[in-house]
């Protein structure tokens, strides 16, 4: 899942990254409205979390942009206003939810999970199921052949990315624009290593791999 964050304030920025990256998240960052605009229109976020109060371009403008071209990313509205009038003018600019500050994290992360919840409902299955290996996003438990298996958020994120590409070759490059964010550094050997960690969990046998290397191309993942 990965979810961007258009927020000026550094302090603030940095406190909801670090935060929804704990909890599994790959985030992407804007600090301003029309980098976050350019963001919105060139990736397909799973959750846009948008302060009003921007600059170069303010958050409702960048609703206003984005969803005019039929883009449809849940969006979280972020605020110091809290008027009536405030929210219903950026819910009806196509927010999805609004909060208003000050706000804990932990609400925060409770409204992004249910923005992804409700559009999982009507355009993706929660519940992946592959021969004996299923996946439940609501629940975040993983069981394989009868068994719990328990993962790291990004152990999880990395098999759910998977599991909705199964018998299909992922490269690197791919996992790592889904699961971290667009800046990362293209040597870095973190796949490898997450890779490594789920097959250490999932395999029963080292002689059966359920996630093989295809050499040169990335990886697939065949669960029987």
């Amino acid at each position: 899942m990965r979810i961007l964050v258009i927020e000026d304030d550094q302090e603030t920025a940095s406190f909801i990254k670090s935060g929804l990256k704990r909890s599994g998240y790959a985030v992407d960052h804007a600090a301003d409205g029309e980098k976050g605009l350019e963001l919105i229109l060139a990736y397909p976020y799973d959750v846009a979390v948008i302060d009003i109060m921007l600059p170069k371009l303010d958050g409702l403008s960048i609703l206003k942009k984005f969803r005019s071209q039929n883009m449809y990313t849940p969006v979280l509205i972020l605020s110091a206003k809290n008027s009536v009038n405030d929210r219903v003018k950026g819910l009806g600019l196509g927010g999805d939810d609004y909060l208003a500050k000050p706000y804990s994290f932990i609400e925060l992360l409770a409204r992004v999970r249910s923005l992804i919840r409700r559009t999982s409902i009507t355009a993706n299955p929660t519940r992946l199921k592959k021969g004996e290996l299923t996946l439940d996003l609501l629940t975040r438990e993983v069981i394989h052949s009868g068994k719990k298996i328990e993962l790291l958020p990004k152990e999880f994120s990395l098999l759910e990315y998977l599991m909705r590409h199964h018998g299909e070759v992922v490269s690197k490059n791919m996992i790592l624009e889904n699961l971290w964010s667009y800046d990362f550094e293209p040597q870095t050997n973190v796949v490898e290593v997450m890779v490594c960690r789920l097959r250490n969990k999932l395999d029963k046998s080292p002689e059966k791999k359920m996630i093989q290397t295809i050499r040169g191309a990335g990886y697939v993942l065949k669960a029987t």
